[in-house]
């Protein structure tokens, strides 16, 4: 594996093989067993958002692999001040092993991975997260036992968190219904896909939506970048929320995900996410899992 850009880059079989080398990785690091694969690798992390897990999680991982792993803000290189990307890239691609980034637009990540000679890893970008959704498919693993056959409904902002359950969910064989408000929907090509390689819907209805799911999903009404809409959104979204009325039509067994920073009492209540907090912080620890295992897909 070359880079990880998004999810629809990738076959279900490259993306049980990271879910696998990650479960190893776990298993590794749990049990106190070193495993410096990435020993004298250097992966730069350009950040032009800011993160918690994101940050902290590439940067341990690197630890753990061996290797070492650069801070770099927006706010400090040339990029922010102008360089071309392509510029960037070959200059970098001579100092460095890979690159990481978390930034807005998916362009962006896309031409890194054009213009430079080293491995990309997109860490977010507006149009999706394929580093969260590993982690995700990942979490359903270790708790339903397998993916493939389970119903993931996601409530909420049709963001970049949707696109990639929805392309992850599918590509590993589960059924995915999506609740948003009219306006608010995923990307569209993404959602004629889905239509066209599995089982998917996207309605208004939560009730309708969360309907026998197996899995319940959902992040924040105004994502980074958005904060100047959040009182327009609190009225819009209100009533997407993941709650008891929700919890009791979907299974019975359901879990329940969250990318977090989560905010609670808007788009999940203070009640759910206690009850389900370990798998949403299962999920929260699996960044770091997948992340590795990434790592060492595109580094090793």
């Amino acid at each position: 594996m070359k880079h990880l850009l998004k999810l629809m880059d990738l076959t279900e079989r490259e993306i049980v093989e990271i879910l696998n080398t990650a479960d190893q990785l776990k298993y590794e690091k749990k049990n106190g067993i070193k495993h410096h694969i990435l020993a004298g690798k250097t992966l730069g992390m350009i950040f032009e958002k800011s993160s918690t897990r994101t940050r902290v999680s590439f940067e341990v991982g690197m630890y753990d692999l061996g290797g070492t792993a650069l801070f770099l803000s927006s706010r400090d290189l040339q990029i922010g001040r102008g360089e071309p990307v392509q510029d960037t890239a070959r200059v970098l691609s001579r100092y460095l092993d890979g690159i990481m980034i978390r930034t807005f637009d998916q362009e962006e990540v896309e031409s890194l991975a054009r213009c430079g000679t080293i491995p990309i890893i997109n860490g977010l970008t507006d149009y999706c997260h394929p580093c969260q959704v590993l982690a995700d498919l990942m979490t359903i693993r270790e708790h339903k036992g397998c993916i493939k056959g389970n119903k993931l409904c996601y409530i909420g902002d049709g963001n970049n968190m949707t696109n990639s359950l929805i392309v992850g969910g599918i590509k590993m064989g589960m059924s995915v219904s999506v609740a948003c408000p009219k306006g608010y929907e995923p990307d569209a090509e993404i959602m004629r896909w889905a239509s066209v390689n599995g089982e998917f819907t996207c309605t208004d209805n939560v009730l309708e939506a969360a309907k026998d799911a197996d899995v319940l999903y959902t992040d924040v009404w105004a994502s980074m970048g958005q904060e100047g809409e959040a009182a327009e959104r609190k009225k819009i979204f209100a009533g997407y929320q993941i709650n008891s009325d929700v919890m009791a039509v979907a299974h019975s067994d359901a879990m329940v995900l969250h990318c977090l920073p989560a905010h609670r009492g808007e788009e999940i209540t203070d009640e759910i996410i206690e009850a389900h907090a370990a798998e949403i912080f299962d999920e929260a620890e699996n960044r770091l899992h997948a992340q590795k295992a990434v790592l060492v897909k595109c580094l090793a």
